[in-house]
């Protein structure tokens, strides 16, 4: 089984892994390329729920891509190597930090030319795909996490001269292996599988005319979810509507953006065999305003408001599913924080971009939380209070980053902290862990080759 896996996987770099990409942009030929990072995690009086109040974590993330292509034919993955070092049973641990020696990505990619009329443009990819998606707040590779979600299945792409942008996928998403603590804490090597048990499908169609901020977008999605042998599940059957209108960022002009997310269907009382279903009405909002100045520093500020609702008590089930969807982009860092999701949260706050030069970027970002709903569980944290007399006031989050080009395209140093303090809830909800202040930080070195 050792030496399939090998093979396997020796077999698919040779034909090539990489991130997909339009083919007049990629030479013919074999094109290999890759990184690897280093992180050291840390973190002081950890809100989640069952880990650690001080922990320190040190992960690795190998990524090694390529392409083989020959005029309208590409052959396309990415094998990764994720790893951590220091982890002990109290770590909150998971598939999010370990995924060692997988072949996340591996797919042939055509390019069919202007099927609809010239002009456009029409590619289809079958395999194990890499999906970011609209706004990406459904469907995403999170950079910032030491592990991607992959999925397996069959995507098409259109593009069409009146800025026109259309996409539709059938995708099995991969179960990351190992997914106990013991095989992840030992980086044991465990290929990942897919199965028709959990099945995401949908499309997303786009327009922004060229030379236009203006981005208008509509998406559908379903995710349907049922018991695997040894794995149960809530048997998640979701329908997910989105609507987002943008005027994206421009020097010197001000910019907005508006996003609305429904999700009905339904959804197991819990993951127990026999337990009673209930509909699901649940749906998410945001809306942002900002100003990008012009200068050496070129200063952006954004103004943000994000609302995801929870469970209460009643017929249907009311928390919103960000089901693929990235974090980091808009609430947070995942690795030992992974504390703020798009799942019962209220959330106004303020970012300030600024990149002093082509090899520094950096960002200061401000946060209120409230809950959404005062008897679920906040966000990802798993502090509850059923009878809902914690209240909703979570707290305050400041979140800074620096980015720096040691050497341009070769060697990144980043810098990751967090402050969060505490608000009534997580302070007096009944499991809630002890502490008025969460610390955390990371620190980043990433050589790309």
């Amino acid at each position: 089984m050792d030496r399939l896996r090998i093979g396997a996987i020796g077999g698919i770099v040779a034909l090539g892994l990489a991130a997909p990409g339009r083919a007049d942009t990629v030479p013919e030929g074999l094109t290999v390329h890759g990184t690897v990072r280093l992180r050291l995690d840390a973190i002081d009086g950890q809100p989640r729920v069952g880990g650690n109040s001080s922990d320190v974590l040190y992960e690795s993330r190998t990524q090694i891509r390529a392409v083989w292509r020959r005029d309208w034919l590409r052959l396309v993955g990415e094998l990764h190597d994720s790893r951590v070092w220091g982890a002990n049973p109290g770590t909150p641990l998971g598939t999010g930090e370990v995924n060692a020696l997988e072949p996340v990505i591996a797919h042939v990619e055509a390019d069919l030319g202007p099927l609809f009329g010239s002009g456009s443009e029409v590619s289809v990819q079958l395999g194990r795909l890499g999906l970011s998606l609209g706004s990406r707040r459904l469907v995403a590779i999170d950079d910032y996490r030491n592990t991607i979600t992959a999925f397996t299945g069959l995507r098409g792409d259109l593009a069409t001269r009146s800025g026109i942008r259309a996409t539709a996928f059938y995708a099995l998403p991969l179960l990351r292996l190992p997914d106990d603590g013991p095989g992840l804490r030992a980086n044991r090597v465990a290929l990942d599988k897919e199965s028709f048990d959990t099945v995401l499908w949908g499309g997303f169609l786009a327009q922004q005319r060229q030379g236009s901020p203006l981005l208008r977008e509509i998406a559908f999605l379903h995710l349907g979810e049922r018991d695997a042998p040894g794995r149960p599940s809530r048997d998640r059957s979701l329908d997910t509507l989105s609507l987002r209108l943008v005027r994206e960022p421009r020097p010197g002009a001000a910019e907005w953006g508006l996003e609305g997310i429904y999700q009905w269907g339904s959804i197991s009382a819990t993951a127990a065999a026999g337990a009673p279903r209930q509909s699901v009405s649940a749906s998410f909002w945001r809306v942002h305003a900002g100003y990008s100045f012009g200068g050496p520093w070129q200063p952006h500020v954004q103004i943000e408001f994000d609302h995801a609702s929870g469970d209460g008590p009643g017929g249907s089930y009311g928390r919103f599913d960000t089901l693929y969807g990235m974090r980091r982009a808009d609430l947070a860092p995942a690795g030992l924080y992974n504390a703020i999701a798009r799942s019962n949260v209220v959330s106004p706050g303020i970012r300030v971009e600024v990149t002093p030069s082509r090899r520094v970027d950096a960002f200061l970002g401000y946060r209120a939380l409230w809950l959404a709903d005062s008897r679920d569980g906040f966000s990802s944290t798993g502090v509850r209070d059923p009878s809902g007399a914690s209240g909703t006031w979570a707290g305050h989050q400041l979140d800074g980053r620096v980015r720096w080009w040691l050497v341009p395209q070769r060697w990144r140093f980043e810098i990751t902290t967090v402050l969060l303090a505490k608000g009534r809830f997580l302070r007096t909800a009944p499991n809630a862990p002890p502490g008025a202040t969460t610390r955390y930080g990371s620190l980043n070195l990433t050589a790309s080759f």
